[in-house]
């Protein structure tokens, strides 16, 4: 006999449920946080989280070619507009690149890639084709690691300031200017889930997607933290 669908409280506690999965408590994360990094492995960490960051764009135009919804599609196209910006020299990935320069990357050496480790582009891709093969809700309910972001961004925020003398509060334009974004989309994101996951079998995918991001969060830090202790 099939599973009972859950009632959308239920549903929502479910994907809720997955907040220990996030990478906020990964042992590199928590060296960053605590400021046990040097400047290499901040640097690292910086040039590598830049991958990660330039993929969501297309990530999220992978969602929008899949869903043939226009309400939906208007929605997330937002979502494009505030990581590339409407003109050259604005927007998150502008700001993040400010970040990398501050920590003492040039630009040439972040955009070239040369410090990627293979780890994090196995990880960042496999996030980026699951948008593109699986069905728009799943690919939406994996970006509800965004639910568990807001407070994690505002702490490191704090702590990086505290504990990196050489990084100053307009470097983290980044996350100061993400963390109330990404609390409100983090809601928005689940009710869009919660309404459009109409089946059991769509609720369990959409928790199995948001599972399998945390996995390539966690990825990406492991991949992060071994070639780190190899330069």
């Amino acid at each position: 006999m099939a599973a009972a669908l859950l009632d959308a409280e239920e549903f929502r506690t479910a994907l809720r449920g997955l907040e220990h999965r996030y990478w906020g408590s990964h042992p590199f994360h928590r060296r960053l946080h605590d400021g046990d990094l040097d400047e290499r492995e901040l640097r690292f960490w910086a040039a590598n989280r830049w991958y990660y960051q330039s993929m969501i764009p297309q990530k999220d135009a992978a969602i929008l070619s899949n869903c043939p919804l226009p309400g939906v599609r208007r929605q997330w196209l937002d979502r494009i507009v505030y990581h590339d910006g409407r003109t050259a020299g604005e927007g998150g990935l502008e700001r993040w690149l400010r970040l990398c320069e501050a920590v003492g990357l040039t630009r040439e050496e972040v955009l070239d890639e040369r410090h990627l480790a293979p780890g994090t582009r196995f990880a960042v891709d496999a996030y980026v084709t699951f948008a593109r093969t699986r069905p728009w809700v799943e690919a939406v309910a994996s970006g509800l690691t965004e639910m568990f972001s807001g407070h994690l961004m505002k702490q490191r925020v704090v702590d990086m300031l505290a504990a990196y003398e050489w990084i100053r509060a307009e470097d983290l334009a980044y996350f100061t200017n993400r963390i109330d974004a990404v609390s409100g989309e983090g809601q928005e994101t689940l009710e869009l889930v919660v309404e459009h996951c109409v089946t059991r079998e769509q609720q369990d995918a959409a928790v199995a997607a948001l599972s399998f991001k945390c996995d390539v969060l966690w990825s990406l830090l492991d991949a992060i933290e071994r070639a780190a202790a190899k330069q």
